[in-house]
């Protein structure tokens, strides 16, 4: 895997605290919460995408797919958690209840499990292909 610099090391990990920031500021209320996220998962998805493998191992491969779908993921909770904050979507008061509002949890507990999964996998493929 294509390593980070410096820079975007730094620019990788904000993104990630301004993520754990903005998710931790919408349990307090706060109405720029979302901002906050979506500033973060701009980040750390860019960083993330700069991060590129060229090796032939197919599990590798699949790995980084599954990630690349869960950066999606995350990107789209910054969608979900703006049209949470009001019925900005024009929708019928019960369907806004029903599928919008606060549904980014779900969307992010499932961005957050692919990437730790693939997080680990990643890392032990690599080794397992260093010592080869």
């Amino acid at each position: 895997m294509k390593q980070l610099n410096k820079w975007q090391t730094a620019i990788f990990f904000i993104g990630a605290l301004l993520m754990v920031a903005g998710a931790v500021l919408s349990i307090l209320r706060w109405s720029y919460f979302s901002y906050v996220y979506a500033v973060g998962a701009i980040a750390y998805v860019a960083m993330q995408m700069l991060q590129r493998y060229e090796g032939r191992n197919f599990t590798i491969r699949r790995l980084r797919r599954i990630m690349l779908l869960s950066d999606v993921l995350l990107l789209f909770v910054a969608v979900l958690m703006f049209a949470s904050q009001g019925n900005a979507l024009g929708l019928d008061w019960i369907y806004y209840l029903s599928y919008v509002r606060n549904n980014w949890v779900v969307v992010l507990l499932i961005a957050a499990i692919l990437q730790l999964y693939t997080s680990y996998r990643i890392g032990a493929e690599l080794e397992k292909e260093a010592n080869k």
